[in-house]
């Protein structure tokens, strides 16, 4: 009686831990990284005409920048931009500082002026996914993003003008709006072969 007790103590707690389990591996594959390896490096293989799956391009990592020039002269206004940062990223961001001094305006070399992430892996394919999906059609009167904004060595930038498109962000306690951009970096060789990657990916480039 008392094994049959014990068993059924054992099934129930199994019966809890697949819920969980299934949460944990469903995190471990980000839906946007699944649909890049069953289907955006096949489309891009033959759309490239590319003969080894490995030269595919793909997303290296994505680099979000919010630069606050008042941190000139109050360092205190950096904290909210950190903070705002880290919740749109889901990432502790790093503070950037000046490289040089610049007189006209007021910088002095090693002065806290933004804060920037990196994201790699998992992360990275989750912020891209909401940035195409969720973030990009919050924008007012939004017709696409331009498709001409490449460096010519295959990466993208994208200029956000607020921080109040994230849903993750809360109006009420935002003090003043900031602008960021957005890089995203590829393994492209070209632009042209990372606009048919970005476009697979689901960007939404403008007609």
């Amino acid at each position: 009686m008392a094994k049959d007790k014990k068993g059924q103590k054992e099934s129930a707690a199994q019966e809890r831990k697949a819920p969980e389990q299934a949460r944990h591996s469903a995190k471990e594959r980000p839906r946007l990284r699944s649909k890049f390896d069953k289907e955006v490096a096949p489309a891009l293989l033959k759309e490239l005409e590319l003969k080894n799956v490995m030269a595919v391009p793909r997303l290296h990592k994505i680099v979000v920048n919010m630069g606050v020039g008042e941190a000139t002269q109050n360092a205190k206004v950096l904290d909210p931009a950190v903070n705002e940062l880290g919740q749109i990223t889901g990432q502790k961001p790093v503070v950037t500082r000046a490289k040089k001094s610049i007189a006209a305006f007021k910088v002095r070399q090693g002065q806290s002026i933004g804060a920037m992430v990196t994201l790699r892996g998992d992360r990275m394919y989750e912020f891209f996914d909401r940035l195409v999906n969720i973030v990009l059609p919050r924008v007012r009167d939004f017709k696409g993003v331009s498709s001409k904004s490449f460096d010519g060595r295959g990466n993208y930038t994208i200029g956000l003008h607020d921080q109040l498109i994230f849903p993750e962000i809360s109006y009420e306690k935002v003090d003043k709006l900031k602008g960021m951009n957005v890089t995203i970096v590829t393994t492209a060789a070209n632009d042209n072969q990372a606009r048919s990657l970005l476009k697979h990916m689901g960007m939404p480039f403008r007609a």
